[in-house]
């Protein structure tokens, strides 16, 4: 079969791999790809946003399954679009893609369902979220409604930092129209965990725990960004904890989704707090998480494809999901100035060390081709991934695989999986 990918980050790089394992598929595309990913398939040069050239391509070339990886597609509709084309798609429609696209409408859901998450107000007006702000606990929490690149979101230690807050989201729209509501947000504190998961409308299926370091310094310092590291699984995801999700979280969520009028077919990405009082639900994302995705997929047993098709045809029931029993951990090396300013073009070298190399993954994000090298292109250059028996050696192995990569002006924390270490995992 024939498949196209979307996107060209290193979620993307860490689906094209996952799906070129599979012996179902023989010709794989991404738009708009990058030079990792036209290793192992044909880029073609049309943008995530581009909706109407994306399903005038995927028709011509008779395209048998796309699969959508970023969020911004999501969320303006690509799925509807391509389905309207007669186009056979992954990944949940408009409807359905608002569990992430706005915080406003995900928190409201959790109220009305009681799924367990942080106490909450909304507000379209900054008056009136500066004058609730006067008589709120702090440290507090603030999120822009819509998608803001992982960004939009603000820990406030004290009033005067939660009224700058609101002003730089709402009345300088620091994150565009995201910032038109906001959602003020009582501080938790505990583990974080990511939980991915397939989902066909009614039926999930729980991958394997992650968790991700945002922070752009090492001891989680400094601004948060797209993510500089992430390891699976956690070894605060006890067995306890899986089953308090199970009970009130997993399939409380697909349930209220679909009682809504909206069923999702796709990813849904749990990030959850491990506090005093048991888990809550702190985000959703409605696609694969990004640098997730490059840990979790590379130890799925199941054939990819097989899970994507068992999605949309609504037989998610029928598949054993299975992970290998050992640890990943993904290293970003970023450009240094990242995630505000930093420079570009760079030669990459060492990639080759990748080559035939079992257990050893690197995962192209901000990369592409320039003539005969592979140059730097964005923030987050690359996911170097390793696996091992237990988290420490898959810690060991990521980082000495990170000392394969030499570019100009190559940064990363030094302290990704430390908590593993904390955990005596």
């Amino acid at each position: 079969m024939k498949v196209l990918i979307v996107g060209s980050g290193g979620r993307e790089h860490a689906i094209a791999a996952s799906v070129a394992k599979s012996a179902k598929v023989d010709k794989l595309y991404c738009a708009p790809g990058n030079a990792g990913i036209e290793q192992i398939a044909e880029c073609v040069p049309i943008g995530a946003m581009e909706f109407e050239k994306l399903a005038n391509f995927a028709k011509e070339k008779e395209i048998d399954l796309t699969i959508v990886g970023p969020d911004d597609p999501l969320v303006g509709g690509l799925v509807d679009v391509l389905k309207a084309a007669g186009l056979r798609v992954f990944g949940p429609d408009e409807k359905a893609a608002i569990l992430e696209g706005s915080k406003a409408f995900s928190k409201d859901l959790m109220k009305k369902y009681h799924i367990p998450t942080a106490a909450y107000e909304t507000f379209d007006d900054p008056k009136a979220a500066l004058a609730y702000l006067e008589t709120a606990d702090m440290p507090i929490v603030l999120k822009a409604d819509g998608l803001a690149l992982g960004k939009g979101v603000l820990i406030c230690q004290n009033l005067e930092e939660a009224k700058a807050g609101v002003k730089e989201i709402m009345e300088d729209k620091k994150f565009g129209d995201s910032g038109n509501k906001i959602v003020i947000e009582e501080f938790m504190t505990g583990r974080e965990v990511s939980v991915l998961s397939f989902v066909d409308g009614k039926t999930i299926k729980i991958m394997s725990s992650a968790q991700d370091h945002k922070r752009a310094g090492d001891g989680d310092t400094g601004l948060n960004t797209g993510g500089m590291g992430t390891f699976s699984p956690s070894p605060f995801y006890t067995e306890e904890v899986d089953d308090y999700c199970k009970k009130y979280i997993y399939q409380a969520t697909v349930d209220a989704m679909a009682a809504e009028g909206r069923p999702f077919q796709g990813i849904i990405f749990f990030g959850l707090m491990l506090t005093e009082k048991g888990p809550r639900v702190l985000e959703y994302n409605a696609r694969f998480g990004d640098p997730e995705a490059q840990v979790v997929l590379p130890r799925m047993k199941n054939d990819m494809i097989e899970v994507v098709e068992a999605c949309i045809d609504g037989t998610l029931d029928q598949i054993d999901l299975q992970f290998e029993e050992n640890a990943a951990v993904c290293v970003i090396l970023a450009s240094d100035g990242y995630p505000v300013s930093y420079e570009k073009g760079f030669v990459i070298k060492g990639l080759e060390r990748f080559e035939n190399t079992d257990g050893y993954y690197c995962f192209h994000a901000g990369t592409k081709r320039n003539g005969n090298d592979i140059v730097t292109n964005g923030g987050r250059v690359l996911g170097v991934t390793a696996t091992g028996d237990t988290l420490q050696k898959a810690r060991a192995n990521a980082y000495e695989a990170a000392k394969w990569v030499a570019f100009e002006n190559k940064y990363m924390r030094s302290d990704i999986g430390k908590a593993i270490d904390e955990a005596g995992a």
